[in-house]
């Protein structure tokens, strides 16, 4: 368990800027803010868990996840980083629509909660904002971002970076060619090993949770400076089963007849008929079914067990003509 001094806990005070605090709040990003950081959140959220919970995960791959970032937390800043070259990254890979930024925001929140009363926040990353055309600006935001507005952050307390889409800021210098990509991408992702370096050192008590659709993309150094990176994968037969079952019952607590439907003999088929879907696609194809015909749309508690295998199969068709042509 963390334990922190008096003067420790004073540091723990939400971060400021020219005297005021930021937005510690779930609202749109704050003009305040400094540039590329969107949001700032209190931890533990309890609204955070809630996506947590959502995600229908292997609990041995989300209890692995947990533990690799509580680690962060108590094995660095006590031994030496010639022992252990921890760097403080965690990286989601997968398809998208498979979770991994939920996933990483609803970590965020049990980490926090792991470790009584110490005052965690989480800083979400716009990276698109950092970009630009100009020679040199991508690099110096970069660097401004990381040297200044998170170092300033993580020393008032642990503190989680969520860096979405982090092929934006690390893409993959290999395969970029100086003349479709300027100089200056390859120095941005330059700039982020270097931050990544310095804030290994200086900073243990900071974790980076990234994530990426396309691992391909990013940069082989920025990989090898992950502590983890775990894959979230589709869901398998068993977790679709569970997500149409999860999305069922909520729609129940509104419309009870749709509750009725999670236990229907037929959703081992409507499942089955999911499988090679990601969770946002199977809870969207739930609405699919509604809207496939107007007394359904009126009145939602009318929905049946073959209009929702009917939306699975269709939505699956989709996908592998997606993929036929990709």
């Amino acid at each position: 368990m963390l334990r922190f001094t008096s003067q420790q806990k004073r540091r723990f005070l939400p971060p400021t800027k020219n005297g005021m605090p930021f937005m510690l709040a779930h609202q749109p990003q704050d003009t305040n803010l400094p540039k590329g950081i969107h949001r700032i959140r209190r931890l533990p959220d309890p609204a955070l868990g809630t996506l947590w919970d959502s995600i229908i995960l292997d609990e041995a791959v989300k209890t692995q996840l947990l533990s690799q970032a509580m680690l962060n937390f108590t094995l660095r800043g006590k031994v030496d980083r010639s022992v252990v070259p921890l760097h403080g990254v965690i990286l989601l890979v997968g398809p998208p629509g498979t979770g991994k930024t939920s996933l990483a925001r609803g970590l965020a929140h049990r980490t926090a909660l792991s470790f009584k009363g110490a005052q965690f926040q989480l800083l979400e990353i716009e990276p698109h904002t950092l970009t630009s055309a100009a020679m040199g600006k991508t690099q110096r935001a970069v660097s401004d971002l990381f040297s200044q507005s998170i170092t300033e952050a993580a020393v008032r307390g642990p503190t989680i970076v969520l860096l979405d889409e982090v092929e934006t800021l690390a893409a993959d210098r290999a395969k970029m060619s100086m003349e479709a990509n300027p100089v200056d991408v390859h120095r941005a992702t330059d700039a982020v090993l270097v931050q990544l370096d310095l804030l290994a050192e200086q900073n243990p008590q900071l974790l980076f949770v990234a994530t990426s659709n396309f691992p391909q993309a990013v940069d082989s150094a920025f990989t090898s400076r992950c502590d983890l990176v775990m894959h979230v994968p589709l869901p398998d037969a068993k977790a679709c089963a569970a997500i149409l079952h999860d999305c069922l019952v909520g729609l129940g607590r509104t419309y009870p007849s749709i509750a009725k439907l999670a236990n229907s003999p037929q959703m081992s088929r409507c499942a089955s008929a999911s499988v090679g879907l990601d969770g946002r696609t199977i809870r969207k194809m739930v609405v699919n079914a509604l809207a496939s015909d107007t007394r359904t749309a009126m009145d939602p508690n009318a929905m049946t067990i073959e209009q929702l295998l009917a939306a699975a199969q269709a939505a699956t068709a989709i996908r592998r003509q997606e993929t036929k042509q990709s």
